[in-house]
């Protein structure tokens, strides 16, 4: 008697430190930075702008570089608290249990952060795609992907011009490369990496039909060789 009720207590303290470090990083990941950079210039809410999504690429494009890099700056931040700093707090009355797996409890810490960024309480449950909080997490569980990601990003970004194209390559290309480089060993951070990248595709659904239409914004000032044709051209008249 005395064991199994033991046992059900054991089961509750696990619970209870993965369920309050699950939802504080969900709350934080409800911060918005796109909401928090509006609050500073004045109540601009850029979910009524552009594309209407409170991202990185949507402030670039309708408020400028010093918005922008204001959102992305939070955005990752959380993400990098989320999945590095969270797990590790020794809280009042929730501690720090040795039966719950320290990596599996920092991965659903970054997946709350990643849902709050899409799903913010604060705001409605109306936020962004997740991608730059996404990034973050990746900072604080393994920095080491971060270059290759960041290549495939660019990489595609300057061939084709799409910026919601490259976000989904490059969340694609995390899974892969982890596969190649870090399997059979882990298998959890591989298991996180491929469930937010068909996650971050989702939410791009609608930038995958707006392509498929020919509508999608591209920006051409990043395109490598849309460059090199116009200047062959200026030179040419």
């Amino acid at each position: 008697m005395l064991q199994c009720a033991g046992r059900h207590w054991q089961r509750l303290h696990v619970m209870l430190e993965l369920g309050v470090k699950f939802l504080i990083s969900y709350f934080l990941g409800s911060v918005m930075g796109a909401m928090v950079m509006g609050r500073i210039r004045g109540g601009v809410d850029i979910r009524t702008m552009g594309s209407g999504n409170a991202g990185g690429t949507n402030a670039l494009r309708t408020q400028g570089p010093v918005f922008a890099l204001g959102v992305v700056v939070i955005d990752v931040g959380k993400g990098i608290i989320g999945a590095g700093l969270i797990p590790a707090l020794d809280l009042p009355f929730v501690g720090i249990d040795p039966d719950i797996s320290r990596t599996w409890l920092a991965l659903s810490c970054a997946a709350a952060a990643v849902f709050g960024h899409v799903w913010p309480f604060y705001h409605r449950f109306r936020g962004g795609k997740g991608a730059a909080t996404y990034v973050g997490t990746f900072i604080a569980l393994s920095p080491a992907v971060i270059p290759p990601l960041l290549l495939v990003w660019a990489s595609v970004v300057v061939l084709s011009g799409y910026v919601g194209l490259a976000t989904m390559t490059a969340a694609v290309s995390v899974p892969v490369w982890l596969a190649v480089t870090r399997l059979p060993g882990d298998q959890g951070l591989f298991i996180y990496s491929a469930v937010m990248a068909m996650f971050i595709i989702f939410w791009h659904r609608a930038n995958i039909e707006r392509m498929r239409e020919g509508v999608e914004n591209r920006n051409e000032r990043l395109m490598l060789f849309r460059r090199k044709e116009r200047v062959s051209d200026n030179e040419q008249h």
